[in-house]
């Protein structure tokens, strides 16, 4: 499964990317706002960080479909590694489907049942985003519709890959990847949770304590 974050912070980026483990960035106009940062300065200097390992998802923001098909193109067209986010409604899969077939790349997101993924796939987008924690929130299983999204990619041999989105915790982390997620995104702040465990904290301090006890005489190092 391949791991992406939910930001459009520069510094937490460059963090994730020299740990050797970030395959792409997903921003949104919330996350965008946060920056601080023109839009497109921004989006080009995730790019630029994320390289040549993964993509970049910028979100378009009009509501009918040539609008967003107008934007998709515009974003696309600044790098190579970029994606256009594009809503699913009606106007959306309308415009997704004139992206496919100009070959621009495309990100449905704000997916919250496996019917709208299904329209998606069939629309042929890139990526296709099941928001699992707002699902969780309004009383769902929300990693129900991850496992269902895959069954049907696998079912009916879609190439669209299926990225767990609106990730909480930890445990989405690892569900989306026991359920056969493509990808998952997530904030800063889950990732680092993820790699750490307080039993690695605790058995890596014995490990110190006991090498340091050893004569120095007796150290390569």
């Amino acid at each position: 499964m391949k791991i992406f974050l939910d930001t459009a912070i520069l510094d937490e980026i460059r963090t994730a990317a020299s740990w050797g483990i970030l395959d792409g960035v997903t921003t949104n106009p919330t996350l965008a706002g946060r920056a601080g940062r023109a839009f497109k300065e921004n989006i080009l200097a995730i790019s630029e960080i994320i390289g040549d390992r993964g993509t970049v998802s910028a979100e378009t923001v009009s509501t009918d479909a040539e609008g967003m098909v107008r934007e998709a193109r515009l974003v696309t067209s600044w790098a190579p590694n970029i994606v256009a986010k594009i809503p699913c409604t009606p106007e959306g899969l309308k415009a997704v489907s004139r992206c496919a077939a100009e070959g621009v790349p495309t990100n449905v997101t704000l997916v919250f049942n496996v019917t709208q993924g299904l329209l998606a796939m069939k629309a042929g987008a890139t990526y296709v985003s099941p928001f699992i924690g707002r699902l969780d929130d309004a009383g769902q299983d929300g990693m129900d519709i991850v496992r269902q999204l895959v069954q049907v990619k696998r079912t009916y041999g879609f190439q669209t890959a299926v990225l767990a989105a609106s990730i909480r915790h930890p445990l989405h982390v690892a569900q989306a990847a026991l359920a056969g997620a493509d990808i998952a995104t997530m904030p800063f702040k889950v990732l680092a949770q993820i790699v750490k465990h307080p039993l690695t904290d605790i058995g890596l301090q014995r490990f110190l304590d006991d090498w340091h006890s050893i004569p120095e005489t007796m150290r390569p190092f």
